[in-house]
C-alpha cells in the first residue's frame, strides 16, 4: 500500500501558516550578537540573501513511488563531540532523530541534516564540511519543504527547511556561506523510524506534510500564532522550536512586538502566573496505520 500522513494537529491544513502581521523587519533591523559570546555562539541572523539565494536549483520532478538518489554517507555527532564521525549504519528513532546524535530532539524541526554530494564537488569540500547525516548523491537544494522521502526499507523522513550556511562554516571555509546558498542542505523530522545504511535508495513518497519557511522569521511568526490564549512560551523553548540557536533569543523582544505577538513569548521566568506551551502540535505527524 502506498504511504499515507496524518497531520493530527491541523488535518485540513498542510502547511504551517504564517499569520497576518506587520512587515517582517529587515536583517539590519535585528538585534546583532556581541563576538564575546563565543565562536559558534557568536551568530548573526541570516541575511536574506542567504536564506533565498538568487540561483536557486530547479524543483525536483520525479514520480512518487520513484527512487531518486542513493545513500552515500553517514555521520553522527555524540554529546561533546566536536565534530561527526562517519558511520556505516545509523537507527532513525520516530518523532527523535538519529540514535546517539546530539541533535536528536522531539521538538526540534532540525533532527538530521540531508547534505548533497553534488555541494562538495560543486564547491570543493573536504569529507563532512557541511556536517551532515545523511550525504545523498542528489542535490538537496531541490527538495522542497513538506516532502517525505523513505530511507532504506522503513525510515520516513519529513523535510522541514533548508539549513542555512552560517558563520560557523564561514569560519573554516571563508566566503563559503554566500557561496553555497541552500546548498548547505536540508533539515529534517523523522517520521517512522527504521535502520538507515550506506548504500540504501532515497525514495521520493506521495503526500506531504506541513511546509514550514526558510525564513527563521517567519517560522518564529507562524509558531507565535499557535500559541493557545492564556499561554505562553518562553524565549528560549520558542528557538528551539523554530530549529535557531538560542542566541536568537536576543532578537525575539523586538521581533515579537512588530508581529504584534508580545503577549505569547517571554523571557524565562517571566509571567510565571501563565503556563508554558511545549508546542508538541506543531509536530503531530504521524505514518497511518498499514503504510508500507
Amino acid at each position: 500500500m502506498p504511504h499515507t500522513f496524518t497531520a493530527l494537529s491541523s488535518p485540513a491544513d498542510t502547511s504551517l501558516p504564517v499569520p497576518p502581521a506587520p512587515a517582517l523587519p529587515s536583517a539590519s533591523a535585528v538585534d546583532t550578537v556581541s563576538p564575546s559570546l563565543g565562536a559558534e555562539a557568536a551568530l548573526q541572523p541570516p541575511a536574506m540573501e542567504t536564506l533565498f539565494p538568487p540561483a536557486a536549483a530547479a524543483p525536483l520532478r520525479s514520480p512518487s513511488g520513484a527512487a531518486i538518489g542513493t545513500v552515500r554517507g553517514l555521520a553522527l555527532r555524540g554529546a561533546g563531540a566536536r565534530a561527526p564521525v562517519p558511520v556505516e549504519l545509523a537507527c532513525a528513532d520516530a518523532g527523535l532523530g538519529f540514535g546517539g546524535d546530539v541533535h536528536a530532539d522531539p521538538l526540534s524541526p532540525r533532527q538530521l541534516l540531508l547534505a548533497g554530494a553534488p555541494a562538495y564537488t560543486r564547491h570543493g569540500l573536504a569529507p563532512l564540511t557541511l556536517r551532515e547525516n545523511l550525504l545523498l548523491d542528489i542535490d538537496t537544494a531541490a527538495l522542497a519543504s513538506g516532502t517525505l522521502l523513505r530511507v532504506g526499507s522503513q525510515a520516513v523522513l519529513w523535510l522541514t527547511f533548508h539549513c542555512e550556511a552560517c558563520n560557523y562554516l564561514d569560519a573554516r571555509h571563508p566566503g563559503i556561506a554566500q557561496r553555497i546558498g541552500r546548498g548547505r542542505g536540508v533539515l529534517a523530522r523523522v517520521v517512522r523510524g527504521g535502520t538507515i545504511r550506506v548504500g540504501d535508495p532515497v525514495v521520493l513518497l506521495p503526500g506531504s506534510c506541513p511546509v514550514w519557511s526558510d525564513d527563521w522569521r517567519e517560522r518564529v511568526a507562524a509558531i507565535l500564532a499557535r500559541v493557545p490564549a492564556g499561554m505562553v512560551v518562553e524565549y528560549r523553548h520558542l528557538a528551539r522550536l523554530a530549529g535557531i540557536q538560542p542566541v536568537y533569543c536576543r532578537t525575539f523582544p523586538r521581533l515579537t512586538r512588530t508581529l504584534g505577538y508580545a503577549h505569547a513569548a517571554t523571557p524565562m521566568f517571566g509571567q510565571p502566573e501563565l503556563p508554558r506551551w511545549a508546542g508538541h502540535a506543531l509536530f503531530d505527524v504521524q505514518c497511518a496505520e498499514g503504510c508500507g
